[in-house]
């Protein structure tokens, strides 16, 4: 598990972080100065946000004059309120959040899509598998989330609406992922929960956890959402985006080239570059992992074409909170500096 980033920030630790946001070093004639940006990221160690570490590690970022620091946290969700809150350049989560953000009138959006599927799976507690045989069989039940309106809530919500559940009729556990998750499981808080690799590996290898709907493959996904869901990527405030135009393509140009390297190379050749630690003590079983899922990722940082619509249309129909509600698609996402980049 990689270090918790603290959730609540004293006056003069904002204030710094604030200051330091955005910096730029002094350059050489014809050299781009350096720019400082914190980026925060719902979970370093997820394979969901593995370009974030990827691309650190492969030293694209500085390719691109860009002294970028990741900010550990727990949920996509934390990021998009310290992204909206101005204590990070940026934040890395689900698309749901600027979503549901542009429909309270707070405007962030996704500069660059590297998720064009989920990367989850809805893995049940193996000892109760005889009677949670299909997403009805979720009725009443204990689930597990990384936190209360994160990504996974959102999803796990539409799981239960096409079974034809009321979701007002579920408890939801904020259970984190990687150890937390599979403690839940261990001392039954949970029944399932939807969870991450290399989670859902680690579960399943060991007898303690069975897929009940898998989400890690673009096929799957449309399978169980009625279309592309588009999940991780790269978000940032509107008017942040739109007055640091040059910093935001540098940055989009080396997640593309991020995504390129997942795309011609094994799992193997990627979870090299990866920090051991990641690894939960099992490189095969991440690598294994890895390779369940590769196809979650896209090529070049755009939108799936329909992907905005799947999403709201999904949070319009069973988020209880969404109903009603209707965002501006137009401002939570843009293609222009993947369109470059490329």
């Amino acid at each position: 598990m990689g270090l918790r980033s603290p959730r609540i920030f004293t006056a003069l630790a904002a204030l710094a972080m604030l200051a330091a946001c955005g910096s730029a070093a002094p350059s050489s004639p014809g050299v781009p100065a350096t720019v400082s940006l914190k980026i925060m990221v719902g979970g370093l160690n997820k394979q969901i946000y593995l370009p974030n570490m990827l691309a650190q590690q492969l030293g694209y970022f500085k390719d691109q004059y860009l002294d970028v620091t990741l900010v550990d946290e727990g949920s996509g969700q934390g990021s998009e309120e310290e992204v909206v809150a101005g204590n990070v350049d940026a934040g890395s989560g689900a698309y749901s959040h600027p979503m549901e953000l542009n429909a309270l009138g707070k405007k962030i959006e996704t500069i660059c899509q590297f998720g064009i599927a989920p990367g989850e799976a809805e893995v049940i507690d193996a000892r109760k598998a005889g009677s949670i045989k299909s997403p009805t069989d979720l009725l009443g039940k204990n689930l597990g989330v990384t936190s209360l309106g994160s990504g996974t809530h959102t999803i796990t919500l539409a799981i239960l609406g096409k079974a034809g559940l009321d979701p007002t009729k579920e408890h939801f556990v904020a259970v984190g992922a990687g150890d937390t998750f599979i403690a839940a499981i261990d001392q039954q808080r949970i029944d399932g929960g939807m969870t991450t690799e290399p989670t859902i590996s680690r579960l399943t290898s060991t007898g303690k956890g069975k897929v009940l709907v898998d989400l890690r493959t673009p096929e799957l996904t449309r399978t169980a959402l009625g279309g592309d869901y588009p999940f991780i990527g790269i978000f940032a405030k509107n008017d942040w985006v739109s007055s640091h135009k040059d910093v935001a393509q540098r940055l989009v140009n080396a997640y593309v080239k991020t995504l390129k390297f997942i795309h011609s190379h094994t799992p193997a050749q990627i979870a090299d570059k990866m920090p051991a630690d990641y690894y939960a003590n099992n490189k095969d079983l991440y690598v294994t992992a890895l390779q369940n899922q590769l196809g979650i990722f896209g090529t070049d940082c755009k939108m799936p074409p329909g992907g905005p619509e799947t999403v709201m249309k999904i949070q319009q129909q069973y988020v209880p909170s969404f109903k009603g509600k209707t965002s501006n698609l137009s401002e939570t996402y843009t293609n222009e500096f993947a369109n470059k980049a490329s």
